[in-house]
């Protein structure tokens, strides 16, 4: 490869990182506006409150959510956070939404001598599940959400049951979102569900994400789709996995695999994996 290919796809992988960036940013900004206005449906709804705590509350939100809107860009850049610091700050941020409401949230905390969090990582596992727990509070019939992280040194595990109709999946429209982000991150995404007892997500983050793989030369012409199979190839999943992870059949997998090796002229998936490599 020569030297102005190199920078070319430097350049490009640049870009595409600062795109990232920009969405997950706009990402968060949705998902904290949305947890604020369901905070503030939870304060003025509770029958509990009389009107003047209520709106006393109601401010209390709306003025801290102000500060969070303020200090995103911060937080955003942090090096590392302790695992039991990241979770606390996730009860933070559910606690206006779960105070006043009938809504009953039991958070299981992770390990105290579990490994410090990359900073995106943090922010991105407390999105998820802010995400999770709002997609649960919108289908109405979900009284009890346990949370549980734990840490292995390599993932953060991540776990939220409910005790509501028990009939989610991952295809479910509101988690879809959710899964891409999980996928985004080279994690595990999964969804168990009982009819009648409710539901479980799993999600594994890893600590160390691959470095930026899945690039294919700007030439072969490949969809936003075939790329994610690319960066799960390059990462070393396979087909049942993938699947899994973007939350599509066996056979979607099957037909992006082929399309690629059909684009980029290799004749395994071993030497796709390189040519995503580089």
């Amino acid at each position: 490869m020569s030297a102005t290919d190199r920078t070319d796809r430097t350049a490009q992988s640049t870009s595409r990182r600062l795109t990232a960036d920009h969405s997950r940013a706009l990402a968060e900004q949705r998902d904290r506006y949305a947890l604020t206005l369901e905070s503030l449906l939870a304060t003025l709804r509770s029958t509990r409150l009389d009107d003047r705590a209520a709106r006393t509350i109601a401010v209390d939100v709306a003025a801290g959510a102000l500060v969070g809107l303020r200090t995103l860009n911060d937080e955003q850049g942090a090096g590392l956070e302790p695992v039991t610091g990241a979770f606390e700050r996730l009860r933070g941020d559910l606690r206006p939404l779960v105070r006043y409401s009938e809504l009953d949230v039991q958070f299981v905390e992770p390990p105290a001598n579990g490994r410090a969090l990359p900073g995106d990582i943090a922010h991105s596992a407390r999105a998820i599940v802010r995400s999770t727990v709002l997609a649960i509070v919108d289908r109405g019939d979900t009284r009890r959400v346990r949370i549980q992280w734990d840490c292995d040194g390599l993932n953060l595990l991540i776990g939220i049951r409910d005790d509501g109709r028990g009939d989610l999946t991952t295809h479910d429209d509101t988690l879809r979102s959710i899964g891409e982000q999980v996928s985004a991150l080279a994690g595990d995404f999964s969804v168990s569900a009982t009819p009648g007892w409710g539901s479980e997500v799993g999600i594994r983050l890893p600590l160390d994400p691959p470095a930026d793989a899945g690039d294919l030369p700007a030439a072969i012409d490949a969809s936003p789709r075939e790329r994610d199979v690319l960066r799960l190839i390059a990462a070393g999943r396979r087909n049942r996995e993938i699947a899994h992870t973007l939350s599509v059949s066996e056979n979607t997998v099957k037909f992006h695999v082929s399309n690629l090796l059909r684009k980029s002229g290799a004749t395994s998936r071993v030497e796709l994996a390189a040519i995503a490599r580089g």
